[in-house]
């Protein structure tokens, strides 16, 4: 009923309307063939709230969509996304009705999470604080006197280099200290989101591809005017989304691998999620202006205390006393695929540190969602259902890594019963344009227990 409302509510509004006869034209609405790329796009009418702030890599809503039809839920149910990111998963079951709870280690995407799924601000005080707070800027800026406001040294270290030029950033922290300064514990963390998307889309000097880097610098920027675009954006979305019923969803900060830290045993129905792949991609590099801005990392000291609670998925985060590998010490194909590696490597001649850590980064990725399954079994209800997008890889020199069926050989081992793995859609790899599946791999927890000793290693894990 609340999915039925919200949608009917949504396409009704003239702005919406206006997105939604541009699409028919573009006939995004056709089913389109798997290889086609706006298979994970974000669809028109999916806009509120996910809009505010999203990963480059973020899954789509429509997908969840599907995976809350395939399973029957409902609001009689609790769904789980342990790897949460920016909240697709929590969003699109709160739009539904249907109680949710995420986990994400990130810091900002954490926040943003949180902010996404708070729709109890007034559209009108958000704006109308929004006002306020752009004329106090204006006024600061035009009677500053003095050097240009920076970040601290520290902080400038663990940027891209060139990541936000000097008057821009001038502007975007003196905006920041007139949130702080008038905005309530009600207003301001949607104030501040508004600034890290508008920072990345528009202010700042990033680009977004297959990886993060830095464009042309601009001279200057209308911060201003762009942060009101994006608090106008979120007001709009606020006066449909607050008009739903209202649904039990939280966020978590912690770590996938840990979760019997943040919840109770028996009490999760259903798991929808993306985790990171294993590859050379740092995820950390997509947040590291706003994550700074914002004040969630401020030297390289909390940049490492971060990549330590994320699943080893590069080598940027690997480190000495990470022992998640003897999870799959047994696993014949890990093992393969990092003696695969390892091989090739000295074949080609690469002596890199970073090279010399793509066996070791693909076992403690594997070994790390073991880890995380074993982990979130007793935190499974009876019958629970599990779906989780992951895609191939030939990230590690070429090597082909059948990331799906490799993790439900692991939850198999664990004693999860494995359903099926669907192909979701095909990505073409930017280094050698083959064609790479992405699927959903859909397990089921009995809760009878492993009916035998897990296989993949010699400990008693």
């Amino acid at each position: 009923m609340a999915k039925a409302i919200f949608y009917s509510t949504l396409v009704s509004q003239p702005f919406f309307s206006t997105i939604l006869e541009t699409a028919a034209s573009l006939d995004v609405y056709s089913t389109p063939p798997l290889g086609r790329r706006d298979r994970n796009q974000m669809q028109a009418e999916d806009q509120a709230a996910h809009r505010w702030y999203r990963f480059i890599l973020s899954f789509p809503p429509h997908l969840v969509r599907d995976c809350i039809d395939k399973m029957g839920l409902g609001p009689q149910h609790r769904v789980l996304d342990p790897f949460c990111g920016t909240g697709t998963t929590l969003v699109e079951c709160k739009k539904q009705g249907i109680p949710s709870v995420g986990v994400e280690a990130n810091p900002m995407a954490h926040f943003a999470s949180g902010v996404k799924i708070d729709w109890s601000p007034s559209p009108e005080e958000l704006r109308h604080l929004a006002d306020q707070i752009a004329t106090a800027t204006e006024r600061a800026i035009a009677t500053h006197t003095g050097p240009l406001r920076q970040l601290s040294e520290e902080a400038q270290k663990v940027l891209l280099k060139g990541s936000i030029s000097p008057l821009p950033l001038h502007k975007t922290l003196l905006l920041l200290d007139q949130i702080y300064d008038r905005s309530s514990l009600f207003t301001a963390p949607h104030l501040r989101l508004a600034v890290a998307k508008a920072t990345i889309d528009s202010i700042s000097n990033l680009r977004f591809g297959p990886e993060v880097g830095v464009k042309k610098p601009k001279a200057d920027a209308p911060v201003l005017q762009l942060w009101q675009q994006q608090v106008q954006q979120i007001a709009q979305d606020l006066s449909l989304l607050n008009s739903l019923p209202p649904t039990s969803t939280r966020v978590e900060q912690g770590d996938a691998r840990q979760l019997q830290r943040l919840l109770t045993p028996a009490s999760i129905d259903a798991v929808i999620t993306s985790p990171p792949y294993p590859n050379e991609k740092d995820y950390t590099r997509t947040t590291r202006l706003e994550s700074v801005l914002l004040s969630f990392v401020e030297n390289k000291a909390q940049l490492k205390q971060l990549k330590q609670a994320l699943l080893r998925s590069n080598t940027r985060n690997v480190y000495t006393a990470d022992q998640d590998d003897r999870w799959v010490a047994r696993h014949q194909g890990v093992q393969q695929i990092a003696a695969t590696i390892e091989s090739r490597r000295q074949a080609l001649g690469k002596t890199s540190g970073f090279s010399r850590l793509y066996p070791r980064a693909v076992k403690l990725y594997f070994g790390g969602m073991a880890c995380h399954l074993a982990g979130l079994r007793s935190r499974l209800r009876p019958g629970a259902q599990l779906a989780y997008v992951v895609g191939d890889q030939k990230s590690y020199l070429q090597v082909m890594i059948r990331t799906g069926h490799i993790l439900g050989e692991i939850a198999e081992g664990l004693g999860y019963e494995l359903l099926d793995i669907d192909l979701f859609r095909t990505r073409l790899a930017s280094a050698t344009q083959e064609h790479i599946g992405e699927e959903v791999v859909r397990l089921r927890w009995s809760g009878d227990g492993p009916k035998r000793p897990y296989p993949y290693s010699d400990l008693p894990l």
